[in-house]
């Protein structure tokens, strides 16, 4: 089970006053020191907190590397171009929205995010879809030529039923797809989901951040590190 540590709220507080602090390289080391095997960055069309300077700083400096998340827009193909990080995920993305509020349309967008993804497979990246747990989305995905799917657990943060995400999760796998998970996942729901067989990879931010205010954002990831393996 691999840890993506999503540190952009880490960014909304610098960007809420424009300071430099806190400091996002900083915070990006100690999310690897506490376990992290990776870590992801959203960059919004609204550049709310992670910015395009960021991306090349985070980069250089962390010892792991950068999972990008980004909408299917040519700007953001070109940003993850001239980036080339390993793995890259495709969101739905609205302004008006406080966080990702679903799952991508995939079944609806076949055609044109099957070329999207094209140039950046051809890279070499590992590109992912975030879709919600159904089968039509996932054989979509499959379709598209993505190399793995990102389940949405935000239903499952708040109903805690599992059944849609082990039935999602088996048909990534049976359709060749590498299945990750995340959103709204924390302490106290995020072991069910790593008990999942399928699933190789969890992607967490939120909940980190939130915690580490508390004890700290090494010993934060710790936490969820360890209730993470724990399974």
């Amino acid at each position: 089970m691999q840890l993506g540590v999503n540190i952009d709220h880490v960014a909304t507080i610098r960007q809420a006053r424009r300071t430099p602090y806190p400091d996002l390289i900083a915070a990006a080391r100690e999310a690897e020191l506490g376990g992290a095997n990776f870590i992801t960055v959203h960059l919004r069309e609204d550049r709310r907190h992670i910015t395009d300077d960021d991306l090349p700083q985070l980069s250089q400096a962390i010892a792991t590397f950068i999972n990008l998340e980004i909408a299917a827009t040519e700007e953001m193909r070109e940003t993850a171009i001239a980036l080339a990080p390993p793995k890259i995920c495709l969101v739905p993305e609205r302004r008006a929205e406080l966080t990702t509020e679903g799952g991508l349309d995939a079944r609806a967008n076949i055609s044109p995010l099957r070329d999207f993804i094209k140039p950046l497979a051809a890279q070499g990246a590992q590109v992912a879809l975030f879709v919600e747990p159904v089968a039509a989305q996932i054989h979509a995905a499959a379709d598209i030529g993505a190399s793995a799917v990102e389940l949405h657990t935000g239903k499952y943060a708040a109903d805690n039923d599992l059944r849609p995400l082990h039935r999602a999760a088996k048909i990534a796998a049976a359709a060749g797809l590498q299945v990750h998970a995340g959103h709204g996942l924390r302490l106290d729901n995020v072991a069910a989901v790593a008990a999942i067989p399928e699933i190789s990879e969890l992607n967490i931010g939120h909940a980190i951040v939130a915690r580490a205010l508390f004890v700290g954002l090494r010993a934060a990831v710790r936490e969820m590190a360890n209730a993470i393996t724990k399974t």
